[in-house]
């Protein structure tokens, strides 16, 4: 508190006053009248009138720290509310901006920005950008405008967003590796074993262009679509990602992002793990080093006969720690549901020793056969209907149709017949249960297993980036506009898996984001923040996690200046 002086012809008063924010700007609130010179000349003694106040404004400002005590509002019901007004705003992007700022993003951005020395704010646009994502997910246009939400809200121009995206674009290579140095400070990467596979985007256009192409779309779309490969690290955090065109395998993606990885992120030595569709010999080959392997999901159906059959073959099966054999006709389905059975031996194909690793387990058998009962059903609708017929896909219940010449008497037909073709699912059924792996690791089998099993972190990863930040569609048109937007996605990404991490994995993505979502506080003008969020459990362990609270009855506004500086460091 302070002392205020207001002086007229005839007198001086005296008035005690405190700085105070309203409408996100700082102005002085009076908080009562001290006195008039005359009045205090009787009481001051040998000070001065204004020593006097100055006095009694430390006294007073020491009380109320001492006390805290409450805040009294008053509010009038024949008032009405001023336009424009905000009157609550969002604080649950606090714990992502403490994050941003750990990861020192802004550090990043004030270099890019002494480079092109743009006039507009490329930390505050980028800020904005990745904590929308998360928690506004939309057009860059929604995004600015929903933002304004936000405790701290942006000052900017759509415009200028546009032109931060295509600078961002300008400098993907050097804001990935710089990003991915900096996490390194954050957190302890685990880099032994790097998860790579690819997704891609459509856009809600008819025509595509040079780099937004028709191709195989994930969702089934008929747009075009952009390719997206992307790295990411044991612990399920994103590493870095390339895009390429929607007509292009996937295949030749993974080879030059890696070596950006090599070259731009100082690795050397690591384990790459994929799926069957990117596991080309030329991507297993090029990680047949001595410090680069591979781990590498095999389909049996494509190997060789007599490698299919060692797979399919009921003899010679294991389980980890046993060292006991098992046949698998003989195995109680019951006792032995959850448990999962192995083989291995060491191949050469192509060229290249690998060591094959084949499991069985009747859970997963069953889990296969129910996805082939569902795909058979959609079947025999597509027969019913047979003008929706088309090229058939590989995991397409289209490849369970066949197409007769003849009609059931024998007669030559006029047009083609479609029926269920059971010797396809009869054959499908020869794998059920059965999955295999190939690498060139000399690790133990249960070391190779575990790599693999953590597959699942880097599709999650895509839906999280396609549902919760609704990614795509994507909006925008030129090929820099929409690197960058895939560039604030995946640091978006970064930020969600850190806080994930810092939350001991406890929570659901729904949860989390929902409750950022959610945590608004009504602003009582000149006094502070009063929460309008439901307390929970997992709000009291963001607060504990960070180190700051949001939660009391009402935040005064000291205490919410001391909360932005502690996020901003």
């Amino acid at each position: 508190m302070k002392v205020s002086v207001s002086k007229s012809k005839n007198q001086t008063i005296y008035y005690l006053s405190k700085s105070v924010w309203v409408d996100g700007k700082s102005t002085t609130k009076t908080i009562e009248k001290i006195g008039s010179e005359d009045e205090l000349l009787k009481v001051c003694g040998d000070l001065t009138p204004l020593e006097w106040a100055k006095q009694y404004a430390a006294k007073r400002s020491a009380e109320e720290k001492a006390s805290k005590k409450d805040i009294m509002l008053k509010y009038s019901s024949s008032t009405l509310i001023k336009k424009e007004s905000c009157r609550s705003v969002n604080v649950g992007y606090l714990f992502l901006k403490d994050i941003y700022y750990d990861l020192k993003i802004h550090d990043i951005c004030a270099q890019i920005a002494e480079k092109y020395k743009f006039e507009f704010d490329l930390n505050q646009i980028l800020s904005m950008l990745l904590f929308s994502r998360i928690i506004y997910p939309g057009s860059k246009r929604s995004s600015l405008e929903l933002s304004k939400k936000f405790l701290e809200k942006p000052d900017c121009k759509l415009h200028h967003v546009y032109r931060a995206l295509e600078i961002l674009a300008k400098e993907n290579d050097f804001f990935q590796s710089q990003l991915y140095k900096n996490s390194e400070m954050v957190l302890n990467r685990h880099k032994r074993v790097l998860y790579y596979d690819c997704t891609n985007y459509y856009f809600e256009i008819e025509e595509a262009d040079d780099f937004r192409k028709y191709g195989h779309s994930k969702e089934n779309r008929p747009n075009p679509i952009v390719q997206m490969g992307l790295f990411m690290d044991a612990d399920g955090i994103p590493l870095t990602f390339s895009l390429f065109n929607g007509n292009e395998n996937e295949q030749p993606s993974m080879k030059p992002l890696e070596k950006k990885i090599l070259s731009d992120f100082g690795m050397t030595k690591f384990i790459v793990c994929t799926d069957a569709g990117l596991s080309s010999t030329s991507n297993r080959v090029f990680n047949n080093t001595p410090n680069r392997k591979f781990v590498t999901t095999q389909a049996i159906k494509k190997l060789k006969g007599y490698l299919k059959d060692y797979c399919l073959d009921e003899d010679g099966w294991h389980l980890i720690g046993d060292k006991k054999e098992y046949k698998l006709s003989e195995l109680d389905e019951v006792e032995n549901y959850e448990k999962t059975f192995y083989k291995d031996r060491w191949i050469n194909e192509d060229g290249l020793e690998q060591h094959l690793v084949v499991t069985f387990s009747f859970q997963y058998r069953d889990y296969m056969r129910k996805i082939r009962n569902r795909q058979l059903e959609r079947a025999e609708k597509l027969v019913e209907n047979p003008s929706s017929l088309n090229k058939k896909r590989p995991n397409d219940p289209k490849r369970f149709i066949r197409q007769n010449h003849c009609t059931s008497d024998g007669e030559i037909a006029d047009k083609m017949i479609p029926s269920i073709d059971e010797d396809v699912a009869t054959e499908e059924e020869r794998y059920d249960g059965f999955y295999a792996v190939c690498t060139n690791l000399e690790d133990d089998v249960a070391t190779i297993i575990s790599i693999n099993q953590k597959r699942w972190q880097i599709e999650e990863c895509f839906r999280i980036m396609k549902s919760e930040f609704q990614a795509r569609p994507v909006y925008l048109s030129r090929k820099d506009r929409i690197t960058a937007h895939f560039i604030t996605c995946f640091t978006a990404l970064i930020l969600y898996r850190i806080l994930e991490k810092k939350l001991g994995e406890s929570y659901t993505t729904e949860s989390i984001i929902r409750t950022l979502k959610e945590m608004n506080m009504l602003i009582a003008p000149g006094e502070g923040y009063i929460p309008e969020y439901t307390r929970t459990d997992l709000t009291d362990k963001l607060h504990d996690t960070f180190g700051f609270r949001t939660d009391y009855e009402i935040v005064s506004q000291r205490e919410i200046k001391k909360i932005l500086t502690a996020t901003r460091k």
